[in-house]
């Protein structure tokens, strides 16, 4: 019987898995491969947080695949060498794997592919973890989107897929094979220190695909049905916290999206469907991002609009410090840092807040924020990051650029009572609730709670920024 490896990267499951599906149809004996890239575990850009919940989502699937008849075998080395010395090795007729939109793994995923021809293996590919593919969604003049109420609007009216199968038997390796593989490198799954992490925090998720489904089943009884309504509020518990499961694919997006269709149909309610619908928008947000970097790859590197290219930003290291270590004299910010530094995550709502004040506020180039969230977030993904970093530094794709929060106008309307805030940074919790949300809190109390004080003023700053914003468009 003909053997074909499927490589996962991020379709950590068996269920609705269109790559492996495929592999199945062509032949029942399928071994699952994932291999640690070298590239992309430096340790400058990587959150301990993210490889920890990445290993729990592989220990998972190894066993999933073990349960079915077969086996998930751990490369630690450069892909382009060990897939196919394994697919070689093996006497594998083919290799077939998902297709990424970043641009390091098109590029190896390009140099894997020649690497396995070279040697007569067979490779198929295949888009798994969007709804619409890049190149599904396009203007009517055949280009890439570049806003996205016009991308919403095409994206939503156009029939999505079901989801596949789940994978329930498949046939494994004999003896000899398992003896072959482990010449070639194969691993048993490292620990987090193996790879010279550490993480001993909880994770916001449980890792896995059961777990995964879970919390989309719980997202969808309850919070999504007030969703549009309490998303914006960090100390609710509003939103589904499904971003890592998404970026690693320990859920199938199709499985994802049918969830909602459920969710619509078993209620009654105008206002329900409204919520759902807002849901589903974030979920197109994420296509969006996902779509421009895939057409626009130079987003990784730097600005889109043209004033930001040569922007004076600031950059004080001591203040960059005092942001990422929650130390602004700012609650909300500082409410929101400790969050992220201390769980890996970080409200939505509060990643806009704390983005504006580093780049509109402190004046420090987005990209350094966008560097700190992907070493920090246990969620992390490029496109999402990316896109929101820019979207807050007014310059990426929005009709509406220059875009300012003020800290305490922010923690009044989604933080009212102070919750999150006092959760955060017990030290304030004696502070009037009316002074902890606008930052009103006089020098001799910060000196007698241990918080600092404030490391610059809001309008002071909001002044300035708007004068270099308005400086670079005229140079222009």
């Amino acid at each position: 019987m003909e053997l074909v490896l499927f490589w996962h990267r991020r379709d950590l499951r068996l269920k609705d898995n269109i790559g492996l599906f495929q592999a199945h149809q062509k032949t029942a004996k399928v071994l699952g491969v994932f291999c640690f890239d070298p590239q992309l575990l430096k340790k400058d850009q990587v959150a301990p947080a993210r490889i920890k919940y990445l290993l729990g989502c592989l220990q998972e699937l190894q066993e999933n695949y073990r349960r079915v008849g077969s086996d998930l075998l751990i490369l630690n080395a450069d892909p382009v060498t060990a897939i196919s010395n394994l697919a070689q090795t093996l006497n594998a007729t083919g290799v077939f794997w998902n297709q990424d939109i970043e641009p390091y793994s098109r590029k190896r995923d390009r140099a894997v592919q020649s690497a396995l021809e070279e040697q007569g293996i067979t490779v198929q590919t295949f888009w798994d973890q969007l709804l619409h593919s890049p190149g599904d969604i396009l203007t009517k003049s055949d280009e890439p989107y570049k806003v996205y109420t016009p991308f919403w609007k095409n994206w939503q009216k156009q029939d999505k897929a079901t989801p596949t199968g789940e994978i329930k038997s498949l046939d494994g390796l004999t003896s000899e094979e398992h003896r072959k593989a482990d010449t070639v490198g194969v691993i048993p799954l490292p620990k987090l220190n193996d790879l010279g992490f550490s993480w001993e925090n909880e994770l916001p998720l449980t890792p896995g695909e059961s777990a995964a489904r879970d919390r989309l089943q719980w997202f969808c009884d309850r919070a999504i049905l007030d969703y549009d309504q309490n998303r914006n509020y960090p100390a609710i518990e509003g939103t589904s916290i499904l971003s890592a499961a998404l970026k690693f694919g320990a859920i199938g997006i199709r499985e994802v999206w049918e969830a909602t269709n459920q969710a619509e149909e078993n209620t009654r309610s105008d206002e329900a469907r409204d919520n759902i619908n807002a849901w589903r928008q974030e979920l197109a947000w994420r296509e969006f991002y996902q779509h421009a970097l895939y057409f626009f790859p130079e987003l990784a590197k730097g600005p889109y609009r043209e004033q930001f290219k040569s922007f004076p930003w600031e950059n004080n290291q001591d203040h960059f410090e005092a942001w990422c270590n929650g130390e602004t004299g700012y609650p909300i910010v500082d409410a929101a840092m400790r969050q992220l530094n201390t769980t890996g995550w970080m409200h939505n709502r509060c990643r806009m807040i704390v983005a504006s004040f580093l780049t509109k506020d402190l004046i420090i180039n987005w990209q350094w924020g966008e560097a700190y969230f992907m070493q920090t977030l246990f969620d992390g993904d490029l496109a999402a990051n990316n896109g929101g970093w820019q979207w807050s530094a007014s310059s990426g794709m929005d009709p509406k650029p220059l875009r300012i929060f003020n800290p305490a106008s922010q923690a009044q309307k989604f933080d009212p009572d102070g919750e999150y805030i006092r959760y955060w940074l017990p030290e304030l919790n004696s502070i009037d609730t009316g002074n902890l949300l606008t930052g009103n809190i006089s020098p001799l109390e910060r000196e007698g709670l241990g918080y600092t004080a404030p490391i610059i003023d809001h309008k002071q700053q909001q002044r300035k920024f708007k004068q270099l914003y308005q400086q670079q468009k005229d140079n222009l």
